[in-house]
């Protein structure tokens, strides 16, 4: 009798911790660029912003940060893979996937999907990434250091500045507030965003893709509209400008499954 405790023992052992195991997701996300509801082309002078300017897209780079995932249930899940930080890159593929390899996220329905547009200031600091591409995103030390949120460049076709194109760049990073010509204080510059999910199941026995789109035409517009000619065609040292860009922030991604 007493030979088969250890085999009855080990058949309940299995049992409690078979029981104690919950199925979980592999997720991974997918970005991707539009202007409006078509496809990106980039180096393509063929668009129009909301106040009517001609223009194109030559490259965009960002860094989302603090990205958390919402249950059904309430319970709040925070990204552990590369600290919850990505980098995005219109013209780096390896950077528009981005799989969790570091998060044991429970399978079931998720609601919503949040995260901070740029790099949180926990992040925001010089040399946090010394190697590329990401260092590639640095901020002058003198502005504020740190990384660029944000780098849209392209060219536009205003007349009122030039019969030729002429470029354009978009950049969000750390702000400054000036006094008499001297810089006194500084501005974050990031936003929080916050996506619904439409109640996405995540299965524990597939591959789970979560696709975030960035409408590029969005940062024109939207309550805000940013017009090349009266706004400028840059906009670092220009919070004014940038303050556009955050409000217009808001509006510019789309998430689906």
């Amino acid at each position: 009798m007493s030979g088969r405790l250890p085999v009855v023992l080990a058949l309940v052992l299995g049992l409690g911790f078979s029981s104690c195991h919950k199925p979980e997701a592999n997720v991974a996300f997918r970005f991707s660029f539009s202007v409006g509801q078509d496809t990106l082309l980039q180096d393509t002078l063929c668009y129009h912003n909301a106040a009517g300017n001609l223009f194109s897209v030559t490259d965009v780079q960002y860094f989302i940060s603090g990205l958390v995932l919402e249950k059904e249930d309430g319970n709040l899940y925070t990204i552990q893979t590369d600290d919850g930080i990505h980098y995005v890159d219109a013209d780096m593929p390896a950077t528009l996937n981005w799989t969790l390899q570091s998060d044991h996220l429970p399978a079931g329905k998720y609601t919503k999907v949040t995260f901070v547009f740029g790099l949180a200031p926990a992040y925001n600091t010089t040399l946090y990434f010394p190697n590329p591409p990401e260092n590639s995103m640095s901020w002058p030390e003198v502005l504020g250091g740190g990384y660029h949120h944000l780098k849209m460049n392209g060219k536009c076709m205003c007349p009122e500045l030039s019969q030729n194109p002429i470029p354009f760049a978009m950049h969000l990073g750390t702000g400054q507030i000036y006094q008499d010509q001297q810089i006194v204080g500084f501005v974050d510059n990031t936003f929080a965003i916050s996506l619904p999910l439409s109640d996405q199941i995540l299965s524990d026995e597939v591959m789970n893709v979560i696709h975030l789109n960035m409408d590029v035409a969005e940062w024109f517009q939207n309550p805000e509209i940013y017009d090349f000619v009266q706004d400028g065609t840059t906009t670092m040292q220009n919070q004014a400008s940038m303050e556009k860009l955050v409000a217009n922030g808001q509006t510019v991604f789309s998430v689906s499954k």
